[in-house]
């Protein structure tokens, strides 16, 4: 029987819990609502919790109240998307509640299960029920009634994780969206993992991390002379794991080899993993896909990575100058789409969106090299808000996050800035733009699912419009053209396409002539984009 937990066992819990995280995040991952090629909640919260991990080793002696620092502390800065930010409120509330304390015992544990979801509430706007909210308050409540029958902190944390897989199970009921997909909430199940590994250290036996070695990147020194770009031939730092019955790794190595260089393949008992220096690709994960399941999925932009290492030290020269009255800050992904922001007079560019979602830290790394008296923030993207305003939170200067969802919502508010308001004007301008714009995304699905009545099978290529899945095909023109259909009304005006990296100039100027035609009355304009896996990006003003 254990009746308390001391420091160095709340430290070893800690850790075991985010390990499992770490182990099970592909999974986490796998949960993701759309059919898209990018979920990354398990992702998103093992890099947040990572964090965490990474503060709390920088000292072994610890008190209980110094692990719960700085386990809030690391969590807050490396928080990244919704479910990390949320993480993080969550891993607040508990390190808040247990300040000051030499010992843990039933009912410590459960009233700081309970603080950390009132915190995690407190933080978000709108709660949405169904999610990580949802199975954080049940499990918090339900403590705080079970640590009065029970002492023995195994026994009580074993029926705490049961209740939560209970209420994770019942998050389908709760959200539509997860009834559809045929899943439960991806950052509750995630939640869930933490506390299991927690339970599996206070009994003895935790949890240590598989297939992990952590980059210490404070070693790692950057150049500062000019990088030249020119001499990357393939932008994209593709990689994957394939699960297959139907294909071998040397089968996929000769198929892979013609989309780029630096492969390496290695697969053992199905499983395949595959890394790519590429050009398309979104072409290699279709190719993959006819051949099995894919798990796991990480593209990173070579030449961006590169060009904001310039970027950062040009903004760190930058940060000493005079101080102007506004600065700007987006996050983008693409390098076309990262010019056009640059031409409307944004500052510093953060690579992120889809794919990769940037940290609380990110962001204030940002507003740090900023010299300027108000700062606007352009998230665009529904995932990254909350981080974006976490770090508005966090800094001394004055910031005004508009909560751009999605690119063309970025590129409108930008376009209704007037140097000459005041940073009320601006703001109130801004947040009134992001009504006048419709917006969708033309992808490719990576599993099969039903949603909105639309039947979707892995491999198609999807729409999304408005955040709702619009339509699915075999063709990229059909379903961009029948997207752009159900977003335009009487009234609009303009329709732009932003073409990503898998389109070549010609297709897209083709779709842009037939869309001309089919809506005569309106302005069709183009632009390149460079995004990876959407195929295009499309505005309707």
């Amino acid at each position: 029987m254990i009746q308390y937990i001391e420091a160095k066992q709340l430290r070893e819990m800690f850790v075991s819990g985010a390990n499992n995280l770490q182990n099970h995040k592909d999974l986490v991952d796998k949960l993701n609502v759309f059919p898209v090629p990018d979920g990354d909640t398990g992702t998103n919260m093992s890099l947040t919790i990572s964090y965490a991990m990474k503060e709390l080793s920088k000292s072994q002696d610890s008190s209980i109240t110094d692990i719960g620092k700085a386990l809030s502390k690391g969590s807050l800065m490396g928080a990244r998307g919704n479910s990390g930010v949320i993480l993080s409120q969550i891993i607040r509330g508990f390190a808040k509640s247990i300040e000051g304390k030499d010992k843990i015992y039933t009912q410590d544990l459960a009233k700081a299960f309970k603080n950390g979801s009132d915190t995690a509430y407190k933080a978000v706007i709108k709660p949405v029920e169904g999610t990580i909210l949802t199975v954080v308050r049940e499990s918090g409540e339900y403590a705080v009634q079970a640590y009065k029958k029970e002492r023995d902190l195994v026994k009580f944390l074993e029926m705490v994780i049961q209740e939560a897989n209970e209420s994770l199970n019942r998050t389908p009921q709760l959200l539509k969206a997860l009834k559809e997909a045929g899943v439960v909430d991806s950052g509750a199940k995630g939640l869930v993992l933490i506390y299991e590994g927690m339970h599996a250290a206070l009994k003895g036996n935790p949890i240590d991390i598989k297939d992990y070695s952590p980059v210490d990147l404070s070693s790692v020194e950057v150049s500062s002379n000019p990088i030249n770009t020119d001499d990357i031939k393939f932008s994209y730092c593709t990689e994957f794991i394939l699960e297959s019955k139907t294909i071998d790794d040397l089968q996929i190595r000769d198929m892979m080899m013609k989309y780029g260089d630096s492969l390496a393949v290695v697969g053992d008992e199905g499983v395949i993993k595959v890394h790519v220096h590429t050009n398309d690709p979104g072409l290699v994960l279709q190719d993959a896909l006819k051949y099995g399941h894919l798990v796991t999925i990480k593209i990173e932009n070579m030449k961006v990575q590169h060009e904001n290492i310039v970027l950062e030290s040009q903004d760190e020269v930058s940060s000493s100058a005079e101080e102007k009255e506004f600065g700007f800050i987006a996050t983008s992904m693409g390098e076309g789409l990262a010019k056009i922001f640059k031409d409307f007079g944004v500052d510093h560019i953060i690579e992120g969106g889809q794919t990769m979602n940037p940290s609380t830290e990110d962001f204030m790394k940002a507003i740090e090299h900023i010299s300027a008296k108000n700062i606007f923030i352009f998230p665009n993207n529904s995932n990254i808000i909350m981080a974006a305003n976490q770090a508005k939170e966090l800094s001394d200067k004055n910031i005004i996050v508009i909560p751009t969802k999605n690119t063309p919502q970025g590129f409108t508010a930008l376009v209704n800035f007037n140097g000459d308001a005041s940073i009320e004007e601006n703001e109130e301008a801004m947040m009134e733009s992001l009504g006048l714009v419709k917006s969708g995304q033309v992808t490719f699905a990576v599993r099969d699912t039903v949603m909105n009545d639309v039947e979707v099978k892995e491999g198609n290529i999807i729409g999304i419009a408005e955040g709702k899945l619009s339509g699915a095909g075999d063709t990229v023109d059909e379903i961009t053209s029948s997207l752009i259909e159900k977003l335009v009304d009487e009234d609009s005006a303009i329709i732009t396409l932003f073409y990503g990296e898998d389109v070549n100039e010609e297709e897209a100027n083709k779709l842009r002539d037939e869309l001309e035609e089919k809506f005569e009355d309106i302005d069709v304009e183009l632009y390149y984009g460079g995004q990876p896996l959407y195929y295009y990006l499309v505005s309707v003003e």
